[in-house]
């Protein structure tokens, strides 16, 4: 080697070492300029009173997390009583811009950092986190160390030394193993309430759809119960008409009685017949209870029964009643009959002073005690008129109070054993529909009457015998 190589090489080599000095100092001045919080060159440098320096936007985030807790330095951890002034690092701002001039490259857009947010910084300088859901991935950003450790109070992951001496010293923590998988048992928790409230609202939905239904229906059986109602008010009408014309005919031909009578039905029929806004199924088979009678063996003692079954009564006096294993110990009674099946109707009188009820009861009614009452029970549903002459309908003791005020003496019950209803009319010259009570009915059904005051009475008013209409 001659000396024109040895000296070209000596020159070479001092490009390289001036080279290396020149990176050396180019990395320690970044590192004079990297902000502690996110390891970033500095953005809006400011000071704190202990003389550390970051960006504005980290210092001002770090003291935000901090709160109404002890304010501290994030580098020296030096303690301020309260929120500390920042003041702007003008000849610090003036490097970092100076710094930037010079090394272009530094402003290359990488991957956005976990920790400071508010700007892009280069992937080979922070702590990057990859695209998962693993919280064993991600590090400290101070200590640089893998997180072991998740801190509830402020939803974060941490390191150790953040739990043994910094600002999660008295904070309840975990480890991220056991966070990880109380995290995944509530994911799975909230995919099966989040299934089950939308079966919920789809069950909400479809009973609503329902009620709909249901009432659209019921109020369609209300129309028909009351034109039937008015039918069969006028059938019974023409009937006691036909009546008193047979008993006028004391003495005549049988034969021509008997062809007048039946003529005169099968008009009754065809006006029946061409009542078209009662539905057929509701005409066949509903039972006229006018051969209804009251069991005297069922009457309390303060309560008396006319001779012809048909018109109870409450008294003053103690009617010392035999003593009899149906007998009720208060002011009431059952009717004889009972129904277990099909459709019937029933009219019922009742006075205009005291009190009455008026309903049906199942035979295994209490006979005795509060829960003996009709209505005070799961097992009778009654009507009750008070002395302020208003409608009151109870079932199980609770009770409904209705806006109307009575305004006859005269009522109609209507009783579909097989749907479960029961309801109530008010006759006047309008048929009036007070209320239906809903059940499935599992016992023979009693019509059960109450009275009590002076001059409160309920009669039976229905004197024809029971028929099916066809």
């Amino acid at each position: 080697m001659d000396y024109c190589d040895a000296e070209g090489e000596d020159n070479e080599d001092r490009g390289k070492d001036d080279k290396k000095l020149s990176v050396m100092a180019s990395a320690d001045l970044r590192e004079e300029l990297t902000c502690s919080v996110c390891l970033n060159i500095y953005t809006d440098p400011v000071t704190l009173p202990c003389g550390h320096s970051f960006c504005q936007v980290c210092i001002e985030n770090v003291l935000d997390i901090q709160g109404v807790r002890r304010y501290s330095c994030p580098e020296c951890r030096q303690l301020f009583n309260s929120r500390p002034d920042l003041q702007r690092a003008l000849s610090l701002a003036n490097m970092v811009k100076s710094f930037l001039s010079t090394h272009p490259g530094q402003k290359v857009v990488g991957i956005p950092c976990t920790y400071c947010t508010h700007s892009p910084v280069p992937a080979g300088e922070h702590v990057l986190t990859e695209p998962t859901i693993s919280l064993g991935n991600r590090k400290c950003s101070i200590h640089k160390k893998v997180l072991e450790y998740y801190c509830s109070e402020d939803a974060s992951c941490i390191f150790v030394s953040c739990r043994l001496a910094g600002e999660h010293t008295e904070h309840q923590v975990e480890t991220l193993n056991v966070a990880s998988e109380k995290k995944e048992k509530l994911r799975n928790i909230l995919e099966k309430l989040m299934l089950r409230r939308e079966e919920a609202e789809k069950r909400i939905k479809s009973l609503s759809e329902l009620k709909r239904e249901v009432q659209e229906k019921a109020s369609g059986v209300t129309e028909e119960v009351i034109a039937l109602i008015r039918v069969i008010r006028e059938w019974l009408k023409a009937l006691e008409t036909e009546r008193d014309d047979i008993k006028a005919w004391s003495v005549g031909d049988l034969g021509s009685i008997s062809v007048t009578l039946h003529s005169g039905l099968v008009g009754i029929v065809t006006v029946v017949k061409r009542q078209r806004h009662v539905s057929a199924n509701i005409i066949l088979g509903v039972g006229l209870a006018s051969d209804m009678l009251l069991d005297v063996n069922t009457a309390g003692n303060n309560v008396t029964v006319s001779g012809d079954m048909k018109t109870v009564s409450w008294s003053k006096i103690n009617q010392s009643h035999p003593e009899t294993p149906e007998r009720f110990q208060f002011n009431q009674i059952l009717s004889s009959r009972s129904f277990s099946s099909g459709r019937h109707y029933w009219e019922v009188d009742g006075s205009k002073s005291g009190w009455w009820s008026v309903g049906v009861t199942y035979p295994s009614i209490d006979r005795k005690g509060v829960h003996s009452v009709i209505g005070c029970n799961n097992k009778s549903w009654c009507m009750y008129r008070g002395d302020n002459n208003l409608y009151h309908m109870i079932h199980d003791s609770n009770i409904i109070k209705l806006t109307l005020s009575a305004s006859s003496q005269r009522l109609g019950l209507y009783l579909d054993y097989e749907a479960g209803r029961l309801s109530f009319y008010e006759l006047r010259d309008t048929i009036r529909h007070l209320h239906t009570f809903t059940a499935t009915f599992t016992e023979p059904l009693h019509a059960i009457f109450r009275v009590y005051g002076d001059n409160a009475w309920l009669r039976i008013s229905c004197t024809e015998q029971c028929i099916n209409l066809d």
